[in-house]
């Protein structure tokens, strides 16, 4: 069983995104879901990325940083949008790295280095998703992290951000259903 590192999205450690860690902890993983927002969680997309800026984007990626210090190295680690940020810093920067779960988002690779030899990702998003899918964004990186890292990249259709987020009111409950199959899928080879 695998050992994750799940970072919630822009709108804090929502219950949907305890639920989805919930999920792979019932399928036997061990998840840790770092609170970037120290208790704060958000109604909107608007409100949570208003936190993010007024607390500092290189805050909320330094406190992401910092949770996973204590863990071992041999994790994966995951992230949802925002969280995307300390879960692919790690992935490329930390020894140790067993795998990426990018959802909804995906930093361009040089951000942060290179990939590291060996370590499979999977990005997953929705194909008319406004924040992951417009020309020159999200998808670009995605797109460049199959070329470079041979990731899986898996787009839903749909037009819905955070869509694994079942307390929000964009869930997509079947295409949760097919991200959390080959989600644990992935895990299941680590």
């Amino acid at each position: 069983m695998a050992e994750v590192v799940l970072y919630h999205h822009a709108q804090g450690l929502t219950d949907g995104v305890q639920a989805f860690a919930d999920a792979l902890r019932a399928a036997g993983h061990t998840v840790h879901t770092p609170d970037l927002y120290e208790g704060n969680t958000y109604e909107t997309l608007d409100e949570g990325m208003g936190y993010a800026r007024s607390t500092g984007f290189d805050t909320i990626l330094e406190r992401g940083v910092a949770a996973a210090q204590a863990l071992p190295e041999q994790v994966v680690y995951a992230g949802f949008s925002l969280g995307v940020m300390p879960a692919q810093k790690l992935t490329q920067t930390r020894p140790g790295a067993v795998g990426a779960l990018l959802y909804d988002a995906c930093v361009p690779v040089e951000e942060f280095g290179s990939w590291p030899d060996g370590v499979p990702v999977q990005v997953h998003g929705m194909d008319e998703d406004p924040y992951f899918s417009e020309e020159g964004g999200d998808i670009d990186a995605a797109r460049a992290l199959v070329a470079e890292a041979g990731a899986e990249l898996y787009l839903y259709p749909g037009k819905q951000h955070l869509f694994a987020d079942s307390s929000l009111p964009g869930h997509d409950e079947a295409a949760t259903k097919l991200l959390l199959d080959r989600t644990l899928a992935f895990l299941a080879q680590r």
